[in-house]
Order: C-alpha cells, then sequence, then structure tokens
C-alpha cells in the first residue's frame, strides 16, 4: 500500500545543497558516481540487525521534487543557477539494496545509488533518516518476536515517540512479525492491522469497575479484552467473568509482577470457567522481560516505549558513502575515505549470504566489482560463487522508476526467512558479536 506525501526535497542538510552548488560550478556534478548506505558495525552487543523502510524510501525518493513553494526557502541557501537546476531534478539513476526484512551484517551495502554526483549526493540525508529509524525499530522488534514464544506481540508506543515517526515504528514493527498496531495512521497508510479496547481512565470514569466493565462488554462484545489493574486484580477478574461470561475474550495486565499475577490469573480464570480467555500483558516490556516471561501463561504482549526507542539503540549507525566515480576516459574510479576509525570501501560492492548445506548462514560475503562466477571449483574457492550462496542486492529503481515497490506482507515473509536461517546462536539475548562474520573480497 503506497501514501500520498508532499515533497521530500528539504527534508535533507544545507550541505548537500551547497555541495551541489560548488559542482555545478566546477564541472564535477554530472560525473558518473555510486554511493552506498552501510553499517560499519551493529549496534553493541547485537547480533544481527534487520533492514526496514524501503517502501518509505522509495516513496520519498519519488517525491523528492523541487517545486515553487520549496526552491522559495532555497532563495538564501544556493545561487540562481542552481535553483534553475534542481527545478528540474528527478532522479533518473539506478537504485540496487536489500529488500525490506532482511538481516544484515557490518559491511553489508544496504544500499547502492548510482547515477551522477548531483543527482544521488541529494537523496543521502533523507535515506539515513529513514533507513537509521525503521532498521533500529525493526531489528529491535526482531528479538522481541523471536523470544516471544510465537505468542502475538502488538505494537502500542505512539505516545512515547515524536507523531510521524510514530506511524514508521508501526510499520517497521510490523515487518519483523509484529501481529499489529495501536497506530490507526499506520492502517490508513500502510494496511498494518489495529486493535485496543480501552485504558485505566475508561474504568476510572464509571461509578464502579463493574460499570465500566458492563459498558464496554455492551459496546464492543464478550470477546473483549478487559483492564484489571485498576484496583484490585482478582476481584477485578472476578467481576470480568461475571459481565462478560465465560467467554470474555481477554484480560490485560499492566503493571506490577508480571509472572506472579499472570500464573494467578490463569488459576482464577480456569476456577471461573473461563478457560478460553486470554492473559495479555503490558507495562514497559522490552525483548528481556518478554523472554523472561516464557514460562508465563501469557498470551500475548504490548509493546511501546522500549520498541519506538530501538530497545537501548534508537539509531542503527548506517553511514552513506561515495565509492566510486567516473575518471578520466570515463573509466569508474573506487574511492574511499581513510579516517582511522572511519574508513571505508572503494568500489561499488556485491553481497552474498553464504550458506552451508543445510541452508544455515555462515557468512556475509562482500566483495568489489561483478559476482564472481562459478568456474566448477565454487565449493574449494572463497572467492567464487556456491551454489548455497544467496545474492541479496536487488533493483530498487532503475532508469529513475521504482521497480521494487512490494506488498508488506512480503518483507514480513522475508523477514521469518531470513532470520530463520541464521545460526541458533541469534536467539541469545546475551551481548555477543554479530552471528556470522562479514567476510571482504576485492
Amino acid at each position: 500500500m503506497t501514501s500520498t506525501v508532499a515533497s521530500t526535497a528539504l527534508l535533507t542538510d544545507h550541505y548537500e545543497l551547497t555541495m551541489l552548488q560548488a559542482a555545478l560550478a566546477a564541472g564535477t556534478a554530472h560525473r558518473r558516481s555510486v554511493f552506498e548506505l552501510f553499517p560499519r558495525r551493529l549496534p553493541e552487543g547485537r547480533r544481527y540487525g534487520v533492514v526496514a523502510g524501503v517502501g518509505r524510501a522509495l516513496d520519498a525518493i519519488e517525491a523528492f521534487r523541487f517545486d515553487d513553494e520549496v526552491l522559495a526557502v532555497l532563495e538564501d541557501v544556493v545561487d540562481a543557477p542552481t535553483r534553475e537546476w534542481l527545478a528540474s531534478y528527478r532522479f533518473s539513476g539506478d537504485v540496487w539494496g536489500y529488500a525490506e526484512g532482511e538481516t544484515y551484517f557490518p559491511g553489508s551495502p544496504l544500499v547502492v545509488v548510482e547515477s551522477t554526483f548531483a543527482e544521488a549526493v541529494l537523496l543521502e540525508t533523507v535515506l539515513l533518516s529513514i533507513y537509521n529509524h525503521d532498521s533500529a525499530i525493526a531489528s529491535a522488534a526482531s528479538r522481541m518476536t523471536m523470544v516471544s514464544c510465537e505468542r502475538p506481540c502488538l505494537e502500542m508506543g505512539s505516545r512515547r515517540t515524536h507523531e510521524e515517526a510514530a506511524v514508521a515504528a508501526a510499520r517497521a514493527a510490523y515487518v519483523a512479525g509484529f501481529a499489529g498496531t495501536s497506530n490507526l495512521a499506520a492502517r490508513q497508510r500502510y494496511g498494518v492491522p489495529t486493535s485496543g479496547t480501552s485504558a485505566h481512565s475508561f474504568t476510572l470514569l464509571h461509578d464502579t469497575e463493574a460499570d465500566a466493565f458492563r459498558a464496554q462488554v455492551d459496546s464492543l462484545g464478550a470477546g473483549t479484552t478487559l483492564l484489571v489493574d485498576t484496583y484490585d486484580i482478582a476481584e477485578a477478574v472476578r467481576l470480568a467473568v461475571e459481565v462478560a461470561g465465560t467467554d470474555l475474550g481477554a484480560v490485560r495486565l499492566d503493571s506490577g509482577d508480571l509472572a506472579v499475577h499472570a500464573h494467578q490469573v490463569r488459576d482464577q480464570l480456569d476456577s471461573l470457567g473461563a478457560t478460553s480467555t486470554r492473559i495479555i500483558v503490558t507495562s514497559d516490556l522490552d525483548e528481556h522481560a518478554i523472554a523472561a516471561l516464557a514460562a508465563a501463561p501469557v498470551d500475548g504482549y504490548g509493546v511501546g516505549t522500549q520498541l519506538v526507542t530501538g530497545s537501548g539503540h534508537p539509531t542503527s549507525g548506517f553511514v552513506y558513502k561515495l565509492v566510486a566515480r567516473e575518471g578520466d576516459g570515463g573509466a569508474m574510479v573506487p574511492v574511499a575515505k581513510k579516517s582511522a576509525d572511519k574508513a571505508s570501501y572503494g568500489g561499488r560492492k556485491y553481497a552474498l549470504r553464504r550458506r552451508d548445506a543445510a541452508g544455515v548462514a555462515e557468512a556475509e560475503v562482500v566483495g568489489t566489482g561483478q559476482v564472481p562466477a562459478d568456474d566448477g571449483n565454487h565449493f574449494d574457492r572463497l572467492d567464487r560463487l556456491r551454489a548455497s550462496d544467496r545474492e541479496l542486492l536487488v533493483p530498487l529503481v532503475r532508469d529513475g522508476e521504482v521497480v521494487g515497490r512490494e506488498p508488506l506482507e512480503e518483507a514480513r515473509e522475508r523477514h521469518a526467512r531470513s532470520r530463520d536461517e541464521l545460526p541458533v546462536a541469534a536467539q541469545q539475548m546475551s551481548r555477543g558479536e554479530p552471528v556470522i562474520p562479514t567476510i571482504r573480497l576485492g
């Protein structure tokens, strides 16, 4: 599902345009160039990352236009010739990238932008903004759904972040396996399923807890979820079953020792005959809290603050660097930053997921140039394509036209497959190194 958006051209940094102006004046702006967006490393302690925001990035590229309103903002930023060039800006190059939902590792070339310097440099900030945020959320969400024992997770963090970040977070969490969101804008724009019932204020509004439960059940039916920790949990559970009957859909716990309360509530529900009533828990959950509840009789999780802040890592640390540009005679020349702690690798990259005969990932293979051909010795030569290797870069934009847009469900299914092929150590919540190494070739 796509959405109509306003121009994204000003979702950028001032220096993108001053570089453009200087390059236009110097005659270098139209040199063919290759930029890559990649992580130098994973967030500390994480064993893998998850790519998200691809669909939003494609929307942003399409909407990157300098209309009269946008150009008026730039009168004191760049000169008239630059504004004239911007007025006709349309990205006309190619973009390759990891498909949405794919897992990634240090050095993975998540986005490869091939165009002129002028066209490609302007996309730096907006691409980094989208990928850094959405991938951070999806990476946290993936860890949560991985340890949830297939119990559904619901995203409910809208009130804990910027209103637009909330929509993007709901989308990213859905890619990484969340069952839905409380955010209605995410439903409208991206088709993410939504759900929700009531907060403590609804209970406090009524004269008695029974009145609140009765009003909710009368309106939403016995299959609703009743919040039972406003006052006394045991009394609330008794009232909930009395009002809704044994077909009550679920009760929600939002405070206290959730594991202890869940066991007590399960026993009470069963004793009252409400054996099919589910128990949903919320309250500042993260992947560690969810993992700790694995043995508790919990049927689902509502996750807010920790999810929309990346569970301690609110950004992915991606960078966007020029790795090749046109040289004398038209040949492409590798270029790279040589800073000691921020070095990059020159040349246009390819990427493979190296897997063993059982399909379990062994390494992220990142090389320069073309994917090596099979010379008949592919099982013995590291620098040759193996039969079980999986190519990771897919076309996203060709000659300026988006070709990589897909339904969100496909990204969601891809993530499940990609995560399933990782070694079992990926499931560990303790801090550690990336679960597979990155091998650089070329």
